[in-house]
């Protein structure tokens, strides 16, 4: 595991200080992902006592900031939880246009707030907005030979379990952050009658990642509705819990059209290791993804390849519709099948790996098979 100092600075920090010279940031992400934690170290602050953290869930801060009261000569204010107020964008439209000129504002929030955010345009053009992703290699690894991949594969990459490093933490932690997710944070978002049986359909998902999703299987084993159940998985996507990818293909190799393949924000609670493996690479390239959608603002996309007699790669990269690179995952030193070669002469995608848990590197068959380290130092993933 890397020093503890390594944590200091996440990986979006210099961006969203930079955005902050001129626009208000919004920074969005999993319940216990580090959201306050990156807004204190931009204030410089060591806890939440510092008089330019503002969280709504202080009734004195709450009071002052329906008011339309707060702290002036700040050069940064930090508003944590405004969004469990109804109206929190005009609110923070008259903060930023009377105070912008000498103040920025770090809103940081829950998946509510990235949901709400896109309700109304009362404040466009006056922000820019951020995802906070878990934990990845990129971020830890300060070693080439460090042990970071085994330890992301078994506690994740949320970081209060990561830092922790023991099972007893990791469990403890599961057990609470999937209660209050589903018991406090779907209840803000949704006004649901059979919160238990979504408790259900959580505790269900972690066999299905990596595999097309059935909502109909998913249906009949709770009992409810498909609308029901598809209404549901997209609320635990607006709670960062899972997120789905979309298939890629052109009528050239008969791609399937309408499933999608599941995966978790935190892979560690996928019992299968080669799932596990999966969940955690696809997580790495949406992190890739939606940093440069945030901070360079080109359209990104994650898919997987899979034709209806079944050949699949796992992930492949769109930027600006236009495909990077495809990647398929191996937990072992597997030589590539014929999928890719399939698949290579039937797509435009220019560059085809499979990545392992392994340390042999080579090229076959226009096909790179390398570590997965190897491959997020190539790439460059944040």
């Amino acid at each position: 595991m890397a020093s503890h100092s390594s944590f200091l600075k996440r990986y979006l920090q210099k961006p969203i200080l930079d955005d902050l010279k001129n626009k208000m940031v919004f920074l969005s992400g999993p319940r216990q992902i580090g959201k306050t934690t990156l807004a204190l170290d931009s204030l410089g602050a060591k806890d939440r006592r510092n008089p330019a953290y503002l969280n709504w869930d202080n009734p004195h801060v709450r009071k002052a900031l329906i008011n339309g009261e707060i702290p002036g000569g700040l050069p940064l204010l930090v508003l944590d939880e405004i969004h469990k107020f109804p109206r929190w964008r005009n609110l923070v439209k008259g903060f930023f246009d009377t105070l912008g000129d000498t103040t920025s504002f770090l809103i940081t929030g829950s998946a509510r707030l990235d949901h709400y955010r896109k309700g109304g345009d009362s404040l466009q053009g006056r922000y820019h907005h951020y995802r906070l992703h878990p934990f990845s290699l990129t971020e830890l690894t300060t070693d080439p030979n460090s042990n970071d991949l085994e330890t992301l594969m078994r506690f994740g990459g949320f970081p209060e379990p990561l830092l922790a490093g023991n099972s007893r933490t990791w469990r403890r932690w599961q057990r609470e952050r999937i209660s209050r997710v589903v018991y406090e944070d779907l209840r803000d978002l949704e006004n649901l009658r059979h919160v238990a049986l979504v408790e259900l359909l959580v505790e269900a998902l972690p066999e299905r990642v990596g595999s097309p999703l059935s909502i109909k299987s998913l249906s009949e084993d709770l009992q409810v509705a498909h609308e029901t159940v598809s209404r549901w998985i997209t609320i635990l996507e607006k709670l960062y819990v899972c997120f789905r990818i979309l298939p890629f293909g052109t009528p050239r190799i008969r791609a399937v059209k309408k499933e999608a393949k599941l995966y978790l924000w935190d892979w560690s609670q996928v019992p299968d290791k080669g799932a596990r493996f999966e969940n955690l690479v696809a997580s790495h390239l949406l992190k890739y993804c939606h940093f440069l959608e945030d901070t360079e603002g080109f359209r990104m996309e994650l898919r997987f390849i899979r034709d209806t007699d079944r050949r699949e790669i796992d992930f492949v990269v769109l930027k600006e519709r236009q495909p990077l690179f495809a990647v398929e995952c191996k937990s072992d030193q597997k030589s590539p099948g014929r999928e890719m070669e399939y698949f290579r002469k039937r797509t435009d995608i220019p560059e085809f790996y499979q990545v392992h848990m392994d340390e042999r590197d080579y090229v076959t068959n226009k096909t790179r098979v390398m570590p997965f380290t190897a491959f997020c130092r190539l790439m460059n993933l944040p």
